[in-house]
């Protein structure tokens, strides 16, 4: 009987500690760094490009898978401030409007820059934790590469071609998502966020195009509390 009462003290004593620990599971002072996969959807409102052009010459832009991870500071049990990560994304651009069977007419590659407060819903000690973000973001878009089908379009040749410069941006980014942990330090955390995201591009030929991409994100980590 007294080793069954030391077997069940100790276990309690055991669950005394992992309580203790789950209690600040996410609590202030904690670092959250999370990496995974995210699949980031542009939904494109094209405006024409400028003449001399066909009218109603329009570009729509394709979706692009990337690892992906983050950084959260947690300033209290509630309060947090989020820095999303990932590698670079690759955008094919499409003919649309008018020209939506021409294919491919270029390529571009993006690197937004996002910087969210967070408000986590629930105790810290909570294994699930939803939170939603708002914050702000720079898109920088680089290395823009042309087809020979937007040169036949624009008037460029082999020799010269056309070529593209879209302009980077400061947008708002909203997000809402939810974190579970599993065991006292590992979680998994899921979030889909959009950004309110316009700019221009322009071409070496002098001709512009607006378009309003407004991008979602959907993104799924693994993640370790420090």
């Amino acid at each position: 009987m007294k080793q069954q009462f030391k077997c069940i003290a100790l276990a309690a004593a055991a669950l005394g500690v992992f309580g203790a620990s789950a209690a600040n599971a996410q609590s202030a002072g904690s670092w959250l760094v999370r990496v995974g996969a995210t699949k980031v959807t542009p939904h494109v409102n094209s405006g024409d490009l400028s003449p001399p052009s066909l009218p109603g010459t329009k570009a729509d832009i394709k979706s692009d898978t990337e690892l992906c991870g983050g950084i959260t500071y947690m300033l209290s049990d509630n309060l947090a401030v989020d820095v999303p990560l990932a590698t670079p994304l690759k955008h094919d651009v499409v003919g649309a409007g008018a020209i939506a069977g021409v294919g491919k007419i270029g390529e571009l590659r993006a690197l937004p820059v996002t910087v969210f407060g967070q408000y986590r819903f629930l105790e810290a000690s909570s294994p699930f934790r939803p939170y939603v973000d708002a914050g702000l973001t720079y898109a920088k878009f680089y290395k823009e590469k042309s087809t020979a089908a937007l040169s036949a379009l624009t008037g460029g040749t082999p020799a010269n071609p056309t070529t593209i410069k879209v302009d980077p941006k400061l947008a708002l980014t909203v997000a809402l998502g939810a974190s579970m942990m599993f065991g006292e330090r590992w979680f998994a955390d899921a979030h889909f966020s959009k950004t309110f995201l316009k700019t221009r591009a322009t071409l070496s030929t002098g001709q512009t195009l607006d378009a309003t991409l407004n991008p979602t994100a959907v993104g799924l980590n693994v993640g370790y509390k420090f």
